[in-house]
């Protein structure tokens, strides 16, 4: 069958004629267009830069190291769950730390200097991020409470661990998020784009997110860069806490860093399908039905439907 054909039947096939396409000038426009007219690189220049491969065994590892005996080894016991912890942890933040090395802007002079200096900064952002893990895993274990006592077809805390979606992103998201406030955003924003490849679910680690977050089921959920969501707040699926519109300099581009997406205060509940956009308050314990449209402030207590989103 022609499909089954190898390379090497194919050029005994055909010969040695050479292909119909000039490979020399297509290689040569690439070129051109690489180095001179369309230079996207940082400085102008090649330089190594962190590797979706690598960040991604980094996350599954810190996983392991936040809950060894759910994401490591299967065999560890209590005498042994520490070693484990200790030898993955040193192995995993060696490995970050060269991938932040390599996120580090260029400097104009690439010397033995301004490389020492990339290396001095990323080993402060690993040691400042190492020592915030245990309060990164605090913070986990309360989301993962909050995802059991929140959902009625969990069965144990292992099953929301191992199969939720919902917490596999969060687990990235606050890994992501501790990242990014160290001052390693682009690592933190290949954690987060992992993590939307692997569930669906779609989180800035610009956005600030308190204790006990529940996204049930999560497909197609996104929330933005300067999202504000307080404690114990549950999102279904689809939900987007987005931004109304862009604010264009004078430029003509658009302005980085402004607030432009919501506020949802504690204990707040929205449905699948809503969609809250713009800086807008969803004030305390509100609830917001099933695909609400809504771009303008809730009170707290708050019951609003597709009606009365509408209408306001």
């Amino acid at each position: 069958m022609t499909d089954s054909l190898t390379y090497k039947d194919a050029k005994a096939r055909h010969g040695a004629q050479r292909p119909a396409f000039d490979l020399d000038a297509v290689v040569s426009e690439l070129h051109r267009s690489r180095e001179v007219s369309h230079n996207i690189r940082e400085g102008g220049v090649a330089r190594r830069l962190p590797s979706r491969a690598a960040i991604a065994e980094i996350v599954e590892s810190l996983s392991a190291v936040l809950f060894p005996t759910h994401y490591g080894q299967p065999d560890l016991n209590p005498e042994s769950i520490d070693g484990f912890v200790r030898d993955t942890l040193a192995r995993t933040l060696e490995s970050l730390t060269e991938q932040i090395r390599r996120a580090h802007p260029p400097s104009p002079d690439d010397n033995a200097a301004s490389r020492a200096s990339a290396d001095r900064v990323a080993r402060d952002i690993v040691a400042a991020f190492a020592g915030r893990l245990p309060a990164t895993r605090a913070l986990l274990v309360s989301d993962l409470q909050a995802a059991y006592e929140g959902d009625p077809a969990a069965t144990t805390l292992l099953e929301v661990l191992l199969s939720y979606p919902g917490m596999i992103a969060v687990i990235s998201y606050r890994i992501a998020r501790s990242l990014y406030l160290l001052g390693a955003p682009l690592i933190a924003r290949l954690i987060s784009n992992i993590a939307h490849s692997r569930t669906g679910i779609d989180i800035h680690p610009g956005a600030e997110i308190g204790g006990s977050f529940f996204i049930d089921h999560g497909t197609g959920v996104v929330i933005g860069e300067t999202a504000v969501v307080g404690e114990r707040v549950r999102l279904y699926q689809a939900v987007t806490l987005g931004a109304k519109r862009f604010p264009v300099g004078g430029d003509g581009i658009l302005v980085k860093g402004v607030a432009r997406h919501p506020i949802v205060e504690d204990d707040v509940v929205i449905y699948a399908g809503a969609t809250v956009l713009g800086r807008v308050t969803i004030g305390r314990g509100s609830v917001i039905g099933g695909n609400v449209w809504l771009t303008h402030s809730v009170p707290p207590g708050s019951n609003v439907t597709q009606a009365q989103a509408h209408d306001g």
